[in-house]
């Protein structure tokens, strides 16, 4: 898991080929003014554009997840966000099988910790991340990249 904000992402475009195109995607466009919905970036990235009141805690980790073909770039473009995070490698209750079409995997265990990110601040999550976003109490805008491995 890598925290940081926009200003240094440049730091990060060499851990993989489509960082560059996703925050390039960031940077040439008006954030606040691009509708719900799934973007297609190019073959291998895609960004889904939300902006909707944040869930109570359990009901994030109701969906405490992870990936095993994307890894995510999780954008906060405004209001706050509270995340929770544990290594996958400390999880040891699934719920439920992995969904191969919507490239999932739901744990029960509880998070390691809980972080936020607000206005300009992202996090990348690697398939070894297990997290439950969109913690919040009030509306939150943010993108999520979803970059192929």
């Amino acid at each position: 898991m890598i925290v940081d904000t926009l200003n240094n992402a440049s730091k990060y475009t060499s851990l993989h080929p489509l960082f560059t195109k996703a925050f390039e995607f960031l940077k040439t466009n008006d954030i606040n003014s691009l509708e719900d919905g799934t973007i297609e970036i190019t073959d291998g990235l895609k960004v889904i554009v939300s902006n909707k009141k944040g869930k109570t805690k359990e009901e994030s980790l109701a969906k405490f997840e992870c990936h095993n073909q994307n890894i995510d770039i999780q954008f906060c473009a405004k209001g706050i966000e509270t995340i929770a995070w544990k290594p996958r490698e400390k999880c040891v209750t699934p719920n439920g099988e992995y969904n191969t079409e919507k490239d999932v995997l739901f744990f029960n265990d509880k998070p390691d910790m809980f972080f936020q990110l607000t206005d300009n601040q992202f996090v990348i999550f690697y398939p070894d991340d297990v997290h439950a976003p969109m913690i919040g109490d009030d509306e939150i805008k943010k993108l999520v990249f979803k970059v192929k491995i």
